[in-house]
């Protein structure tokens, strides 16, 4: 619980400053300890949770327009990622191994998962790839990209990054319109993971999802209060160290 509820509070502060959104790093650490389908649901219930308290926050500095021609798109198609994401989770073992005494499996779900965190772990790191900024007559298309990438594994924020940076917004706006668009994403793909909560409900340990909401709140607090004052540069090439360790080990079986 201790480790989970650390990563939410330091995922929310870097959310402020960075490409990185608290389900990237939160997911895979709750994967550590979870079966897979219920760490993303876990993870996007910690998510929606403390996008609506930072709405609170930020909320006033919102544009509409874009959030209505970003947005729209993005939970229609954060529907249809979800559905596959449910669709997936049913894949056979690929291939399983001994290492010593113990057993590993490699999954079809933890390959495509683990290749996910890996391409937006690449996208951050990429100078080429990170610089780039759309036209905003493609906000429609950002919205599908980061929708369906967001309902299927909640991997939606570089995307949506590359997009409304090209939108006319000031660093406020930017913040404020991304977490009006997260909490419509979110509370799409919730609906449909919620479908599943019938069978995985009793996994979840409600205790610990209100403790990490309650350190993400903390977390979004002290972003919000420092966020003209810290730099994280060299706190973004150690969490893509962490990423990429937990993708590689997601990938091979490890986890």
């Amino acid at each position: 619980m201790i480790a989970i509820c650390l990563v939410a509070f330091i995922a929310s502060i870097l959310t402020f400053f960075s490409g990185f959104g608290l389900g990237t790093l939160l997911m895979p650490v709750v994967a550590l300890f979870f079966p897979l389908d219920v760490a993303i649901a876990i993870t996007a219930i910690v998510h929606l949770a403390n996008n609506i308290f930072k709405l609170l926050l930020v909320a006033s500095h919102a544009k509409f327009s874009v959030i209505i021609r970003f947005g729209l798109p993005a939970i229609c198609f954060a529907f249809f990622g979800a559905i596959l994401l449910q669709q997936l989770i049913t894949l056979p073992i690929i291939y399983q191994y001994q290492l010593f005494t113990y057993e590993f499996a490699i999954s079809g779900i933890k390959l495509i998962i683990g290749g996910l965190i890996l391409l937006f772990v690449g996208i951050e790191l990429s100078p080429k790839m990170s610089n780039i900024k759309f036209s905003s007559k493609f906000l429609p298309l950002g919205g599908v990209l980061s929708g369906f990438l967001g309902g299927l594994s909640g991997h939606q924020g570089a995307f949506r990054s590359m997009f409304l940076l090209k939108a006319g917004l000031s660093k406020q706006q930017f913040i404020a319109t991304g977490v009006i668009i997260a909490v419509m994403v979110d509370l799409v793909r919730l609906s449909v993971y919620g479908l599943n909560f019938s069978i995985s409900k009793e996994n979840i340990d409600w205790t610990l999802v209100s403790y990490a909401c309650l350190s993400a709140f903390l977390g979004a607090f002290l972003g919000k209060k420092f966020i003209q004052k810290i730099t994280i540069e060299s706190i973004q090439k150690l969490v893509s160290i962490f990423l990429i360790s937990i993708a590689v080990a997601m990938i091979i079986g490890l986890i």
